[in-house]
């Protein structure tokens, strides 16, 4: 897990936590330093006394690898990270997280939605512990460019704001060794207080933005849930040759 913290509340100073640092938080574990071996060691939340231990310093908002400890080299799940032009209509967001689940559809992935308590889409992709780090990386690399490469007028997966300028950043980079992602049901640290929060398929359309829950009216989110929005979520899917061959790319060298 990373950390956003703002120890002074969300208009104060922020910092990005990677690593337990002099400043003890309560009940947090701290794993093996050979894993990150320059810096001090990764942390670990596991416990509601570390994630209560977290908040009482100042922790807003909760980033997790692709991978869990029990097996850090073997990722078991991918994510696409839909970032907009601020400029862009809301409808454009809808259309793009719509067009990348359709590909995913048509690999036979299965795929879940989260909204990012920002500005975008988060598309996640379970996977089956079977591939490292740059097998995982060059795959969402590859889905991103086949997605770009068909509306590159709206897409793109070069970062830059330069780039960005009337498109949809799909970033793929958080699927790399030490990258994470907000996770779901983290707070943002962002006025309103917006939550990243897991949605059903049909939910898309009716989708107003990407921060439409907050702290305020979350409890009636899910006063209001019928269904587990991502029920079924299970890691044992695997990125296959035929996939491959479907977006006309190649795994990178040295992937597994």
């Amino acid at each position: 897990v990373s950390l956003l913290r703002a120890p002074e509340g969300i208009d104060g100073e922020q910092f990005f936590q990677k690593h337990a640092g002099r400043l003890a938080i309560a009940d947090i574990k701290h794993l093996d330093q050979a894993l990150d071996p320059e810096h001090p060691p990764l942390m670990e939340i596991d416990t509601q006394k570390a994630l209560v231990g977290a908040v009482q310093m100042g922790a807003v908002e909760f980033h997790t690898w692709g991978a869990t400890i029990d097996r850090i080299e073997r990722p078991d799940h991918i994510v696409f990270d839909l970032d907009p032009d601020p400029t862009l209509p809301w409808q454009r967001m809808l259309d793009a997280t719509t067009f990348v689940l359709d590909i995913l559809d048509q690999l036979q992935l299965y795929a879940f939605l989260k909204t990012s308590g920002g500005k975008g889409m988060h598309i996640v992709v379970p996977l089956g512990r079977f591939h490292d780090w740059d097998h995982a990386k060059a795959f969402a690399r590859a889905v991103s460019q086949y997605a770009c490469d068909q509306q590159p007028e709206r897409l793109t997966a070069t970062m830059g704001p330069k780039n960005r300028v009337g498109r949809i950043f799909i970033d793929y980079l958080r699927n790399q060794r030490g990258a994470s992602t907000v996770a779901a049901y983290s707070v943002r640290a962002r006025p309103g207080m917006p939550v990243s929060i897991p949605i059903c398929p049909h939910e898309l359309a009716r989708l107003q933005s990407a921060a439409q829950w907050n702290v305020g009216n979350l409890g009636e989110r899910l006063d209001r849930l019928d269904e587990d929005p991502w029920a079924g979520y299970a890691n044992r899917q695997r990125i296959t040759a035929t996939m491959w061959r479907r977006l006309g790319a190649s795994p990178s060298a040295g992937g597994s």
